[in-house]
């Protein structure tokens, strides 16, 4: 089977499942496992942003939404020339990859008979199923249960472990010029992670919020997750408005790509970590190149 992943998260789905030597095509972003993007085609780029402020960023991308522009492009040659059967896609925001019906266009542009599937999870049941689903349709079911039943043994012993523990409120910071709440599945990791989330939304959108709005809902700590930076990246923004936070509560800065906002099997990576930052006498202080504490 050609796999073609127009995804990062199902691009670490398909290696977790032990079919990395079947995907053909992935994404510029597809960096997890790092072998991704030197064992398979790019077909699919995206927007110059490196050098953009967060704020340029935001400015940038809701100038292309408000003008109909596509945010990523579909290589249509090397998809014509990669030949997959299977393509793997979404339609959960336009804003994070391509988006089925574009694929689905190009695929009748190029008479290609590829079966596309569509993940679109939007809180952690959802991520879980999308697991074992993607492992059905790719005739793997028995590696999708094994995968599974490991990620549900790990929820269940974080949740035996903070259990009768005092939890913090938490607000995530999704986005830091203009300021984003969190929402999807991001409030099912704090609460699985031993927290109670404040100004969340599971299962909807990430919203814009006022910073006043953050310092009346009265957070305890600040975990700063910008959607497309790692921990050193997350870690300069979170410095950079660390004036308009609540004052003297700690703020970190963690890995958001690898850990809180794709939604693939690392997301219970994402639950162990929050639960390191809210209870470190019981699961130990978060390793640094995942988590940095900023204040």
């Amino acid at each position: 089977m050609r796999i073609a992943s127009l995804l990062p998260s199902a691009t670490e789905i398909v290696y977790d499942l032990g079919l990395g030597e079947q995907l053909v095509g992935v994404t510029f972003e597809c960096d997890f496992p790092a072998i991704a993007r030197s064992a398979a085609a790019i077909v699919v780029g995206g927007l110059e942003t490196n050098g953009l402020t967060p704020v340029e960023i935001d400015d940038l991308v809701r100038s292309k939404v408000d003008a109909g522009e596509v945010l990523y492009s579909l290589d249509l040659e090397r998809m014509r020339a990669i030949d997959p059967d299977v393509v793997i896609t979404q339609d959960l925001c336009r804003v994070c990859a391509v988006p089925s019906g574009q694929v689905d266009e190009a695929m009748v542009a190029l008479g290609c008979r590829a079966a596309v599937i569509t993940l679109d999870p939007r809180c952690l049941a959802d991520v879980l199923a999308s697991v074992t689903m993607l492992a059905d349709t790719l005739g793997v079911p028995d590696a999708g249960a094994a995968l599974r039943a490991g990620l549900d043994r790990r929820l269940e012993r974080v949740a035996a472990l903070v259990d009768g523990h005092q939890r913090q409120r938490v607000f995530v910071l999704e986005w830091c010029d203009p300021p984003f709440s969190s929402g999807h599945w991001i409030p099912e990791l704090v609460s699985a992670a031993g927290g109670t989330p404040v100004l969340a939304d599971v299962g909807a959108r990430s919203r814009q919020v006022a910073w006043q709005a953050i310092a009346d809902a009265e957070p305890d700590v600040v975990i700063v997750a910008p959607c497309g930076f790692g921990t050193s990246g997350s870690a300069a923004q979170a410095r950079s408005v660390l004036d308009r936070l609540p004052p003297d509560i700690p703020v970190w800065a963690v890995d958001g790509n690898a850990y809180v906002v794709r939604p693939g099997p690392r997301l219970v990576d994402g639950v162990e970590l929050f639960a390191s930052i809210f209870h470190p006498a019981i699961f130990g202080v978060p390793d640094a190149d995942r988590a940095e504490q900023v204040r």
